[in-house]
């Protein structure tokens, strides 16, 4: 949803031209005429940002501010004088009324926006602090292709099922999205939108305008296949997915990213966004080998002391080809949280049906243990 800006000036030319400017900016842009109308105004739309005049007749641009501030409905929205009165005494007036930003008519246009970016941005900061943030928890896995996907899907509709309460999943697996084949969802563009706009784009609203609600009660964040359609997007990638990671913290009481492998941009500051970082693992000799040096590298930045680190086994082999979960703690020198069963029949019906796996068999051992691990989270968002 675009910003709102309320443009009061006596002059009509002035809010047709600041009007079309601000449009073409992306802005809605919303018009009073007078000092009294801006007041009612303001009252009435709660604009994001207001461009005030002073020289006005009724109540002049320093009276209204004064009483902008002075109402508790509109005391907290930024306000930019834009006038043509520019001695030292009347800068000092303004800010004193409780103006936030002053400037002086003719002014460059792109001067203008840059300042009222800035005002709009410092605001958005002021409200995303003061909200209540949600647990972030982060899955990785030292190699692709043990079924981390899959359950951190199965994770987030067990914990949405335990607590009833706001649950988010994001694919942050660039290129490597599967979420929208499994279930046979048919808009999978949300990152790769987050991502095509700048830094400063990446917004509260633009994160929650690209999640896809689902008939199973979680919010999804969708990656679509196929890396070739990042590669103009990769400019400041980093720090895009650090910023869509934080405006989910305050749209959910759990937030669950689907990492991936550590060749993420910037995946190590992504995980200090996290409260809890979730590593999984299979009980094959050489993948536990590359988990080992993986929780190496993590304690090595604090994981697991500063930071929750917790490491999940996903089996997805018979019985006699896997390790003991003794041998598996052994080689990771570091204990199993809880150990999910192979269900390769689950995962074909599944598939099949376009379902996840926890809705095949509900009572079954898979979905037991998946609930067992989501009822760990929940109560820590609860903490």
């Amino acid at each position: 949803m675009a910003e709102k800006i309320l443009v009061v000036d006596d002059d009509l030319e002035t809010l047709r031209l600041v009007g079309l400017m601000l449009q073409k900016q992306g802005y809605h842009v919303i018009t009073a005429a007078s000092g009294e109308e801006g007041l009612q105004v303001a009252v009435r739309e709660r604009p994001d940002l207001i461009l005030l005049d002073i020289m006005m007749p009724g109540l002049d641009g320093f009276e209204v501010t004064r009483k902008l501030r002075q109402n508790p409905e509109t005391s907290s929205i930024p306000i930019l004088i834009f006038t043509a009165k520019s001695q030292v005494e009347d800068k000092i007036e303004g800010y004193e009324a409780g103006a936030d930003d002053y400037l002086t008519k003719p002014i460059h246009p792109a001067e203008l926006i840059a300042h009222i970016k800035a005002l709009l941005g410092r605001s958005r900061a002021r409200r995303e602090a003061s909200l209540p943030r949600g647990y972030v928890l982060g899955l990785i896995a030292a190699k692709g292709g043990i079924g981390l996907s899959t359950l951190a899907l199965n994770l987030g509709l067990a914990c949405y099922q335990r607590s009833k309460s706001e649950v988010i999943l994001a694919e942050l697996r660039l290129g490597e999205g599967t979420w929208a084949e499994a279930l046979s969802l048919h808009d999978d563009q949300g990152l790769k939108n987050l991502l095509s706009l700048s830094s400063s784009e990446v917004t509260r609203s633009a994160v929650e305008n690209n999640l896809l609600r689902t008939t199973f009660g979680v919010r999804l964040l969708l990656a679509p296949r196929g890396i070739e359609s990042y590669n103009p997007l990769f400019s400041g990638m980093a720090e895009k997915l650090i910023n869509i990671t934080r405006h989910l913290a305050t749209l959910a009481t759990l937030v669950i990213l689907d990492i991936g492998t550590p060749f993420l941009p910037g995946y190590l500051d992504l995980l200090n966004q996290c409260d809890e970082v979730m590593v999984v693992a299979e009980s094959q000799p050489f993948t536990l080998k590359l988990t080992r040096r993986l929780l190496t590298d993590l304690e090595g930045h604090g994981f697991g002391k500063s930071k929750l680190l917790t490491v999940v086994l996903n089996n997805r082999m018979r019985a006699d080809l896997q390790y003991t979960i003794t041998q598996v703690q052994d080689t990771l020198e570091h204990s199993v949280s809880i150990t999910i069963p192979p269900v390769p029949e689950l995962a074909y019906h599944a598939a099949m049906r376009s379902v996840p796996l926890l809705h095949i068999q509900p009572e079954g051992l898979y979905a037991q243990q998946v609930m067992q691990l989501a009822s760990q989270f929940v109560e820590r968002t609860r903490v």
